[in-house]
């Protein structure tokens, strides 16, 4: 059923809620209003931002582009940053879509949804992975997905639940708004701006159409064995118990994106011989690895002996991490000890409440290592004398100790499966 009514569910408590959801210490957009500024007079602006969405005389700001680094640190991502009332009414109308489409979206669907985790995607995959005793894993890599997503296309999945024209109009318009960069201004025929409030809801509802529906209403009743799917946005992982299942659908998956404007990427997407190792496979066999949501998932053998999937993180993710912390110790070896130990210690305390799961122990000793090596050498860097060696190095560790490396997400254990 296609809603032809949802915008009078929009009024001044909706948008209260919507600012108040809305994260007020972000970058400012190409207006340069903060939150601080919007909030003195909150509610004169709330009402007129509701007034103009209403009467359709709304007009969406174009975003201010940046670019962020991705991966090692080789290659940046694109980001597009709206203005701070421009979030607030994206935000607003994500609500209602977030109402209507989390009575369709599949439970193989993770990213960016109420009640929803990464940590619950990697959780899902371990299980059925563990319970498929491993398989044949199709990486998924959606080459530049939200610079190409295609605007007519969108707008038909759009339609076949929502008609209302006022969110249609906002949504067209912020798909239209142009991309300011350097003092330039163009306007993309495809593509959503990553980084915007909407657009997160609107990479679901697409690849809800292009991807899940599909795999589970057409693919799966046609396999020979059994599948998992597991998406967290744009990060897919497919896995299958039977080889030629693997590669019957590796050859139509391009075709089905293609359909769609979407292309993957010929190098990044590949099938991945995830078989649990043991009696049985070729002589010099070895089980292969793959990346999602940052971290590697491997074979190893667990503490009893047995075949388990672990994972650890990704050597990308670890890099960029470790380059990143460095770069911030070079960049402030000036300020006080006190104050360099306060932001290091958040920095890393922030990198294990994602990365600190059960079995990643060693990465994560590793990054405080690094972070370590690094710290001393431009705490070291700070004057011309000598002696700056381990021994004065670990007396000011003794003083300021950085946190121990700690699996903060320690319920995924491995311990829902006994032969762990």
């Amino acid at each position: 059923m296609a809603f032809t009514s949802l915008a009078h569910h929009i009024d001044i408590d909706w948008l209260r809620e919507a600012y108040r959801r809305t994260r007020k210490d972000g970058a400012v957009g190409i207006d340069g209003q903060t939150a601080a500024a919007y909030a003195e007079n909150l509610e004169e602006n709330l009402q007129g931002l509701l007034d103009r969405a209403k009467s359709g005389t709304y007009r969406a700001p174009p975003v201010r582009r940046v670019h962020i680094p991705k991966g090692d640190g080789g290659q940046t991502r694109p980001i597009g940053i709206p203005t701070f009332e421009d979030k607030i009414l994206q935000r607003a109308v994500a609500m209602v879509l977030e109402a209507v489409y989390e009575q369709d979206f599949l439970d193989c669907s993770y990213g960016f949804r109420p009640g929803r985790s990464a940590h619950q995607a990697l959780q899902s995959l371990w299980d059925q992975t563990m319970g498929m005793g491993g398989g044949w894993i199709v990486e998924v890599d959606i080459s530049n997905f939200f610079g190409t997503l295609d605007h007519g296309h969108l707008r038909e999945i759009l339609q076949q639940r929502v008609r209302d024209g006022v969110l249609l109009r906002l949504i067209g318009k912020w798909l239209n708004a142009g991309v300011l960069e350097n003092g330039s201004y163009s306007r993309p025929d495809a593509g959503s701006p990553q980084g915007g409030v909407i657009s997160p809801a609107l990479s679901n509802i697409y690849l809800h159409e292009v991807l899940d529906t599909w795999f589970e209403r057409d693919v799966k009743p046609r396999l020979k064995g059994r599948a998992l799917l597991i998406r967290y946005a744009d990060d897919v992982a497919i896995g299958f118990s039977c080889e030629d299942d693997a590669r019957r659908v590796m050859e139509v998956l391009p075709k089905r994106f293609g359909k769609y404007g979407l292309a993957l990427h010929p190098e990044k997407t590949r099938l991945i011989d995830f078989r649990r190792p043991g009696p049985g496979q070729p002589a010099g066999w070895e089980p292969g690895s793959f990346d999602l949501l940052g971290f590697t998932h491997f074979w190893a053998r667990s503490r009893k002996g047995n075949w388990v999937v672990k994972r650890k993180t990704a050597k990308s993710r670890f890099s960029r991490a470790v380059k990143a912390i460095g770069e911030w110790c070079r960049r402030y070896r000036h300020l006080p000890l006190g104050e360099q130990h306060r932001v290091l210690t958040l920095k890393l305390k922030g990198h294990y409440a994602y990365f600190g799961i059960t079995g990643n122990a060693a990465a994560l000793s590793r990054l405080r290592h690094e972070i370590e090596r690094r710290w001393k050498k431009w705490l070291g860097r700070r004057s011309q004398r000598a002696g700056k060696n381990w021994e004065w190095f670990k007396a000011i560790l003794a003083r300021h100790p950085l946190p121990p490396a700690i699996c903060v997400h320690s319920k995924l254990r491995y311990a829902a499966n006994p032969s762990f």
